[in-house]
C-alpha cells in the first residue's frame, strides 16, 4: 500500500510517498479501512518536526489522526460494519495510508449527503470539539461560549454545535478575514486579537463573562482567559500554539470558583475515544445528517502533494480544514 512517509524529522522536504506492507488481516473486532480520504492537522505537523510522537503501537513515521473510506476486511467478532460500508473515525496514527487497520468502536458510519472528502473533513474537530465543550464542560443553552482561533477546524465546529444547541459564541482570531467568515456560521461576537488582549472588550459586550472558554492556543492567552471568565466558568484546553507556560493568577480562579480542565484525544484508551464516539453518533451526525452543521472543508490536496498540503496549513492562511485524497 501506498503511505505519506516522514524520512526524517524535520522540514516538508522529508515528507514521501512510500510502498509499505499492507496491514495483516484483522483480528476480533478489528476492521481494515480502505482509505479514501484522510484529515490533515497540526499535530502531523508537530509528528513531522519531531514533537509530538504517537502512542505505543503506531508508526512515528506514518502520520494521520482520521480517515474516511470503507470497510475493506471484518475480524471474526465485528457485528456493526460489513464489507463496503462507508465508515470514518480516529486513530492514535497512520491514517494517511490506503489501509487503515481501525477498530468497530471507534467507527461511524458516513451520513449519505457527506462524500469521502467531506467525511475525512469531520471526525478529529468534531469529535474532540463536542467533547471538550459538551462532555466536559457541560455548555447549556443561552450561555456564551468564547472560542479562540474561532477559524481553525476545531473552532469552527465548536462554533457550529454550540449555535445548534442555542449558545452565544464569541471568537477570537488575528485576521479579520476570517472573523467575517464566521459570522456566516453564526459568531456573535467578533474579537480581533493581534495582542493576547481581549477581557476588556469581551466584557463590554457581556458583562458576566464567558461561561465555557476554549483555548486552542494556550500561553499567554491564560491570563485573559480568566479575566473572561463568569463566575463558575469553565475553561478547557485543547492547543498550545501559543506555547505551554504562562504565567495567572490564582486568586482570580479561586474568586471565580474556576473549573480548568485539560484534554487530548489522541492518547485516551480505547474504551475512552470509544465513549467519544458513542456521544458524537448519538448527538452530531443526526445534524450532519440534517445539515445543521456542516463539514468544515477549506482545500483538498491529492496525496502526492503532502508536501504542498504542509506547506498551506503551515502558512495559516486555512479557514477549516485541509483534507488529503487517496
Amino acid at each position: 500500500m501506498r503511505a505519506v512517509y516522514i524520512r526524517e524529522f524535520g522540514g516538508v522536504e522529508n515528507l514521501e510517498l512510500r510502498e509499505l506492507a499492507d496491514p495483516p488481516k484483522p483480528k476480533g473486532t478489528e476492521i481494515i479501512v480502505k482509505v479514501r480520504a484522510a484529515g490533515l492537522n497540526r499535530a502531523d505537523i508537530m509528528q513531522r518536526l519531531g514533537r509530538y510522537p504517537p502512542p505505543p503501537g503506531y508508526s512515528p513515521n506514518v502520520p494521520g489522526l482520521e480517515f474516511a473510506g470503507h470497510v475493506f476486511e471484518v475480524g471474526q467478532n465485528v457485528n456493526k460494519f460489513k464489507p463496503g460500508e462507508r465508515v470514518f473515525g480516529i486513530t492514535a496514527g497512520e491514517a494517511q495510508a490506503e489501509f487503515l487497520t481501525s477498530h468497530e468502536s471507534v467507527l461511524s458510519k458516513i451520513p449519505e449527503n457527506l462524500d469521502f472528502t467531506l467525511a475525512a473533513a469531520v471526525p478529529e474537530v468534531f469529535i474532540t470539539a463536542h467533547d471538550a465543550i459538551f462532555t466536559q464542560c457541560g455548555l447549556q443553552s443561552n450561555e456564551w461560549l468564547l472560542i479562540h482561533a474561532v477559524g481553525s477546524g476545531v473552532g469552527l465546529a465548536a462554533l457550529q454545535l454550540a449555535k445548534a444547541a442555542s449558545a452565544f459564541v464569541a471568537g477570537t482570531s488575528r485576521t479579520d478575514d476570517k472573523l467575517e467568515r464566521c459570522k456566516d456560521f453564526g459568531l456573535d461576537l467578533p474579537l480581533l486579537v493581534r495582542e493576547p488582549v481581549f477581557a476588556d472588550e469581551l466584557r463590554r459586550s457581556v458583562s458576566s463573562g464567558a461561561n465555557v472558554i476554549l483555548d486552542l492556543v494556550g500561553g499567554d492567552y491564560f491570563p485573559e482567559n480568566l479575566n473572561s471568565l463568569a463566575t463558575q466558568g469553565r475553561i478547557i484546553l485543547v492547543g498550545m500554539t501559543a506555547g505551554r507556560k504562562s504565567e495567572i493568577d490564582l486568586g482570580i480562579a479561586l474568586t471565580k470558583r474556576a473549573k480548568i480542565f485539560g484534554t487530548v484525544l489522541r492518547a485516551r484508551s480505547m474504551e475512552e475515544k470509544a465513549a467519544a464516539v458513542e456521544a458524537f453518533d448519538r448527538e452530531v451526525i443526526p445534524l450532519l445528517k440534517n445539515g445543521k452543521v456542516v463539514p468544515n472543508l477549506d482545500r483538498v490536496f491529492p496525496v502526492e502533494e503532502i508536501q504542498d498540503a504542509h506547506r498551506y496549513l503551515e502558512s495559516n492562511q486555512s479557514f477549516g480544514k485541509v483534507v488529503i485524497e487517496f
